[in-house]
């Protein structure tokens, strides 16, 4: 799956951005997102507490913080993530497929 995924950030974008994160993490709008205690991906309920602030496009691949582009998730989500939208992710657990749909082993050498 790594072999098609490139990740090539730019610094001054992912300081500026980690930034608006913290700032954006202290408002009323976060607050309520986490106040409901669900993760974004699985669905599951969890403490407020243990809910993590999550970028849906990668700040590393170019995501920005905004509202329309953080969600809340457990930390088992986030981790599982890493720098990976939720549609690689979701390739990546089926195993094998790649970003063009075609399984790896369908390509003649």
């Amino acid at each position: 799956m790594n072999e098609w995924v490139e990740i090539s950030a730019d610094p001054a974008h992912v300081r500026r951005e980690r930034e608006r994160a913290r700032a954006l993490r202290a408002s009323a709008w976060w607050r309520a997102q986490v106040s409901r205690g669900v993760c974004h991906y699985c669905g599951k309920k969890v403490p407020p507490s243990e809910l993590t602030m999550d970028h849906i496009v990668p700040v590393a691949r170019g995501g920005r913080s905004t509202p329309g582009n953080i969600v809340p998730c457990c930390r088992a989500c986030n981790a599982g993530k890493g720098c990976l939208t939720q549609a690689e992710r979701i390739l990546d657990e089926l195993g094998g497929a790649s970003a063009s749909g075609v399984e790896e082993s369908e390509i003649e050498e």
